[in-house]
């Protein structure tokens, strides 16, 4: 990746102003050249107004952000204060993610999620545990990583073992949205995702040990970042433990979703552990935007958006350090970030509500099976008819809706009693396999009196 240029220096735009026209400065003045809040880096390849050096643009535009600035209680390694503005950008962001990650969002037949909660709630923290994992260098196919979570088989290899534990921080996380943020916490959170993953096992859920790290791209290795020294990692945990806990009256007022947001980019920038560092902010961004009442965001993955695109995710962090310590590149990424992740959200909802009024359509073809299957075997039949051949487990079944063992057995024994499932054994469990002819067979059940 090549690194941005650094943003000129403030006394360097003062300069400039002194040197420009008055009148042609406040035309252009601004802090969203051409209607962005461009970095210097990319303002710079942008054709200047007439009139205008880059630089002197660049400097009519610092001035316009400065009186935007507030200044956070979280530092960057020289001890000199993060900032954020919120321009018109954050602040239409923040109103679509307001009304829509704290609202109702509908299922099939157009009933409330939350009546299907749990089966959505489980696809999404699979999909998270998989691209976060994924986006750290686990390797495991999808497909066969969510197997191993639905079934709750022990993970394989490396890739899996990483998959597996974090699938048990998010489960981990949703018992912690009640309580004050504190370094213990932190720290466990990390042990939990990274348990026998590390080159060193000792470094799970403890921080680094040296200042031997440093932030590099994966692809060429060209070094990105340095993070703070290991001393410093103790009491900066502290500081931003203390902002995560901050309520509506802390001193600058910080919106609930940017506060999330701050925790995962000063996760990224301190990178307090020797690894691991990705998956702990992407965690503790979910348990504050939980913690918040942003209950929606449960059913989202930001890390599968974020997975298509790595190198803006990692320029985000890059324009906030090489900006006077900037932190709005990196808020309006993640903005978009998670609007992208609830509109997967609704696609994905309104996917499974035409699959199921299909099958229960086709259910409905006789009064013989209307109303025959529970909510559970229609959603199993939806998966079948487009995977001829899956084959299903009890327990998968049963961490797939959450209910007890007996409950699924008897959803899946039913099935197979009718001829929509045919069953063999593996070991000592039973497998249940969806037949190539499953919708002719449903066809020819409807016909049969029950």
């Amino acid at each position: 990746m090549r690194l941005p240029e650094n943003a000129p220096a403030l006394q360097t735009a003062l300069a400039r102003l002194a040197s420009a026209r008055p009148g042609l400065l406040m035309e252009h003045a601004g802090p969203l050249p051409a209607g962005k809040y461009l970095h210097w880096d990319e303002l710079r390849r942008r054709p200047a107004p007439a009139g205008l050096t880059h630089e002197e643009w660049w400097a009519a535009v610092t001035l316009s952000r400065a009186s935007l600035f507030q200044a956070l209680p979280l530092l960057d390694k020289r001890g000199e204060a993060f900032v954020f503005a919120t321009p018109s950008p954050v602040a239409i962001d923040l109103h679509h993610i307001d009304r829509d990650a704290a609202g109702y969002i509908r299922a099939a037949a157009e009933a409330p999620l939350h009546e299907d909660s749990q089966r959505y709630l489980i696809s999404s923290l699979i999909e998270e545990a998989i691209t976060s994992s994924q986006l750290e260098g686990a390797s495991t196919t999808r497909k066969v990583a969510a197997a191993m979570l639905r079934s709750g088989r022990r993970p394989k290899d490396l890739s899996e073992r990483m998959i597996f534990n974090n699938h048990q921080a998010m489960e981990h996380l949703r018992a912690l949205r009640d309580v004050k943020l504190t370094p213990g916490h932190v720290l466990e959170l990390h042990r939990i995702l990274t348990e026998d993953t590390l080159a060193n096992p000792e470094d799970a859920g403890r921080y680094r040990r040296d200042d031997d790290v440093q932030v590099v791209d994966a692809r060429d290795n060209t070094p990105l970042h340095v993070p703070p020294v290991h001393a410093e990692l103790p009491e900066r945990m502290q500081r931003l433990c203390d902002f995560a806990n901050a309520g509506e009256t802390s001193e600058p007022f910080v919106h609930p979703v940017l506060r999330a947001i701050l925790l995962h980019f000063m996760i990224g920038y301190d990178h307090p552990f020797a690894d691991g560092n990705g998956r702990t902010a992407r965690a503790l961004f979910y348990w504050s935007m939980a913690k918040s009442g942003y209950w929606l965001m449960e059913y989202t993955s930001i890390s599968h958006i974020l997975r298509k695109a790595p190198a803006r995710y990692m320029r985000a962090y890059l324009h906030s350090e090489t900006d006077k310590n900037d932190a709005t590149y990196f808020l309006l990424h993640q903005l978009q970030t998670i609007r992208q992740a609830i509109a997967a959200l609704h696609a994905y909802v309104a996917r499974k509500s035409r699959e199921q009024k299909e099958t229960e359509r086709l259910l409905a073809a006789s009064p013989n099976l209307r109303g025959r299957f529970n909510h559970r075997q229609v959603a199993l039949l939806n998966h079948a008819l487009r995977n001829a051949g899956e084959a299903y487990r009890v327990d998968a079944h049963q961490r797939s809706h959450g209910v007890v063992y007996q409950t699924a057995r008897r959803d899946l024994l039913e099935l197979e009693a009718v001829g929509l499932l045919e069953k063999t054994r593996q070991g000592n469990a039973f497998l249940f396999f969806a037949p190539a002819d499953l919708r002719e067979r449903l066809a020819g059940l409807a016909s049969v009196p029950a």
